[in-house]
């Protein structure tokens, strides 16, 4: 009998070991699953549903399975890290997302997904403001950094209305900080913010979690 086969049978064959495996991938993959994004409502389904099977499916391959029913989210948590070359503008951008969303959650900022909305103005003030004085990148190298943040789970951008009347050419685009940051970037994350100040060697070494996130390259 194989691994999955009493989940397909507890489906009464809705699902089949194909769909298991696929959400168990996608999961390592993407690293964190929203039930909201297009494509991952089914994956998230069957990881909530099945969570027992999937933790014990991911434990042997050094993963903590994390399941978020109010928020309708599952992460994969890598147990064992490895040094990871992130930059320092990938670290400072993560952290500083990541001290936004803990102070508009704070203030009931965020809508039914738990997400919380930053325009670049906000972001960038708030970027220097962290940072002791540092630039938040613009133009093409912000979107690159922020292809990183969606890799990791942990933000993505939201250009609907850009091409409206009256949109504000200055603001292409806002920026989405997903709930999923908290489980990406734990408590040790938090304590990383007081070095933004520090010097660059200091900041690189970041959260460990992070750098785990970025070693597995998950999808964009």
């Amino acid at each position: 009998m194989s691994f999955w086969a009493n989940a397909v049978e507890a489906t009464r064959n809705v699902a089949t070991e194909d769909d298991f495996e696929a959400a168990a991938n996608r999961l390592i993959t993407e690293q964190v699953l929203y039930a909201a994004d297009r494509g991952s409502k089914v994956a998230y389904g069957l990881i909530r549903d099945f969570e027992r099977e999937f933790k014990r499916a991911l434990e042997p391959l050094g993963y903590v399975v994390r399941i978020n029913s109010q928020l309708r989210y599952a992460c994969a948590i890598p147990k064992h890290t490895k040094s990871s070359p992130v930059t320092v503008e990938q670290t400072l951008l993560a952290l500083v997302l990541r001290k936004i969303f803990d102070e508009e959650t704070r203030n009931g900022h965020h809508d039914e997904n738990g997400e919380v909305a930053c325009d670049l103005i906000t972001l960038e003030v708030k970027y220097k403001q962290t940072t002791g004085g540092r630039e938040l990148a613009t133009g093409g190298k912000l979107v690159a950094l922020m292809q990183w943040m969606r890799r990791w789970g942990i933000a993505r951008v939201d250009d609907e209305g850009s091409s409206q009347p009256g949109h504000d050419g200055d603001q292409p685009y806002m920026v989405i900080i997903r709930p999923g940051i908290a489980e990406v970037l734990g408590e040790a994350a938090l304590a990383r913010i007081a070095l933004f100040s520090n010097t660059d060697a200091e900041i690189g070494s970041a959260d460990q979690t992070l750098g785990a996130v970025a070693e597995e390259g998950g999808a964009v």
